[in-house]
């Protein structure tokens, strides 16, 4: 099977050569997955938000030294050091900066002044429309079938009513496996779909094979406000159940130890913790509690994604993870999904009546 690239106006912005990207997961999107989905085509997305700068500053020579095309790196755009993050960027010639959050206008025009294409994600219309009106180059939008953090609203509503509102192109999100699913995000008007469990499920990714078992063989994802106190689209594993049926005491201690395990693997000062804690609470409006729970996500993801134990862990998974049942690389991945996609276009055209 085999197909040219499909030419967007996301290839256009960015330079990949097909409209697949994969997102920034943490604990997943590293050097080596980042770089294999860039050689096949697409836009791979370097996760950073528990890297210290040191750190993400040699990840991304890394991915430098694996691959000449173009990638992204996903910030956090209320950590303390952003405006550091952001320069490293720029020194480093990185193509595209995403956050999961809406960064600050002046954040958007440095970038945008420095010839980084910025790709904020966003759940909702108005936070699209937001973004946009701030100079944002693109936008992400994630539909509820999307793993992590998720919202209420399907990708079949939401993404039409992101691209009628903002006139920047659109990357859908949410719900996404196949060449069929790229082939609907374009027909909705997207320029492009972005997949984060169809990536993690590849010879690729970095993810330990028992963990990659335990997502194939998936009958179902649950949402819980537990991790962190949002929504947050998981399967459904002994330690989710766990914080399900936890006392706020309980789930008070775990948020403490994730926080502890946070500081060291990110390497930060407590004042420094404590200091982005700060903003995550002014930035997103959120209670102390609820901050010292954001912990919890990026260290039980890592019990899972990193240590494999699936037990312990939390797995984020979107509920496309049903439909997968295989391991191909990178490049057989991509190269399945704009054939099948161009494949569906083709009949799809075929379809019209000549004018009587």
């Amino acid at each position: 099977m085999s197909a040219g690239p499909l030419r967007t106006a996301l290839t256009d912005l960015v330079g990949c050569r097909h409209p697949v990207v994969q997102t920034g997961m943490g604990w997943v999107a590293g050097p080596r997955l980042v770089s294999a989905t860039a050689n096949a085509g697409g836009l791979g997305v370097l996760a950073s938000a528990t890297m210290p700068i040191d750190r993400l500053a040699a990840a991304i020579r890394e991915v430098r030294e694996r691959t000449d095309q173009p990638f992204g790196v996903n910030l956090r755009a209320d950590a303390g050091d952003a405006e550091d993050r952001v320069e490293l960027l720029i020194a480093e010639r990185v193509r595209v900066a995403s956050f999961a959050l809406a960064p600050r206008p002046e954040l958007i025009a440095r970038l945008k002044e420095a010839g980084v294409v910025v790709i904020p994600s966003v759940g909702a219309r108005r936070h699209a429309e937001k973004v946009a009106a701030w100079g944002a180059d693109a936008v992400l939008v994630q539909g509820g079938e999307g793993g992590g953090h998720t919202g209420p609203l399907a990708t079949t509503l939401l993404l039409p009513q992101v691209v009628d509102a903002v006139e920047v192109p659109v990357i859908a999100a949410g719900g996404f496996f196949d060449g069929r699913g790229l082939a609907a995000a374009l027909a909705y008007g997207a320029a492009g779909v972005a997949m984060g469990t169809r990536f993690l499920l590849t010879s690729d990714s970095p993810v330990p094979d028992e963990v990659k078992r335990a997502y194939l063989e998936a009958a179902e994802t649950v949402v819980t406000r537990r991790v962190d106190g949002v929504p947050h689209r998981v399967l459904r594993t002994p330690a989710v159940d766990a914080l399900e049926r936890a006392g706020p005491v309980s789930r008070l201690a775990v948020a403490v130890r994730s926080a502890a395990a946070l500081r060291r693997t990110a390497g930060l000062s407590w004042a420094a913790l404590l200091r982005d804690g700060a903003a995550m609470r002014r930035s997103r409006g959120l209670g102390w509690s609820q901050v010292l729970m954001a912990a919890n996500t990026p260290m039980l993801l890592k019990a899972a994604m990193v240590d494999g134990r699936t037990d312990l862990g939390v797995m984020a998974a979107g509920q496309a993870v049903t439909a997968v049942d295989d391991l191909p690389d990178c490049a057989e991945l991509i190269e399945s999904v704009v054939a099948d996609a161009v494949q569906t276009l083709d009949r799809l055209a075929g379809l019209r009546r000549p004018a009587s």
